[in-house]
């Protein structure tokens, strides 16, 4: 018992940081490892993101269970959230919100009827970047033209009431609510913000400098 006084004693500080650590990146905050490319040219693999666990809720540390509702994901916002029917944790933007009357054709959103903005950035001959105006939020999207685009159109759905429809920013490479469906409001766990730091997994896990808490929202 005298060992385990002294033990205490001697790194009681380091426990408490510990503990403190562990609820804060359970209920407050923490970052998000993003293993593909679902989310390109906005976030790149290799990207620690970090995410905002009380944008939406406020929950018991170590439990899925809600305390109180602290906001509601909008359109454009990127979230993670564990998917039920991915079996795994995903990050994606949310384009549609409960009620929402949402299609996409030939990679134009149309929202509620009315068709977002796009420009072009940049083309070549594996792909094409162009900024999407999601209803005020500027962001780039992906085509990568030597992909299939069974993904690059679907006729009219309504989001249901509880319900989120996402997609990946890397259009026709993201497995999102075209193949998973719609996510229910309980699975979304955060709003992610801003690159923490990122590795360049195609170059020796060197730091990407440029990406060093970058956000996610400058368009």
């Amino acid at each position: 018992m005298n060992k385990v006084k002294q033990l205490w004693k001697e790194n009681r500080q380091l426990v408490l940081f510990i503990v403190l650590m562990s609820v804060c990146r359970s209920a407050i905050a923490d970052w998000y490892t993003v293993p593909t490319g679902s989310m390109q040219p906005t976030i790149k693999e290799g990207d620690r993101i970090v995410v905002d666990k009380l944008a939406y809720d406020l929950h018991v540390p170590f439990t899925q269970i809600s305390l109180a509702t602290t906001g509601e994901p909008e359109r454009g916002e990127i979230v993670v959230f564990e998917s039920k029917a991915a079996d795994k944790r995903l990050i994606k933007r949310v384009i549609g919100l409960p009620g929402d009357t949402i299609s996409l054709s030939n990679e134009v959103l149309f929202i509620n009827g009315k068709a977002l903005a796009y420009s072009v950035v940049s083309s070549s001959a594996q792909e094409l970047i162009a900024k999407e105006d999601l209803n005020g939020l500027s962001h780039s999207i992906r085509i990568e033209k030597q992909a299939s685009d069974q993904l690059s159109s679907f006729e009219t759905v309504i989001v249901p009431e509880g319900h989120y429809m996402v997609m990946g920013d890397n259009r026709r490479n993201s497995a999102d609510s075209r193949v998973y469906g719609f996510v229910p409001r309980d699975e979304i766990k955060g709003k992610a913000t801003q690159v923490a730091f990122s590795l360049d997994y195609e170059d020796n896990y060197i730091p990407r400098q440029d990406r060093f808490f970058t956000s996610l929202y400058g368009g």
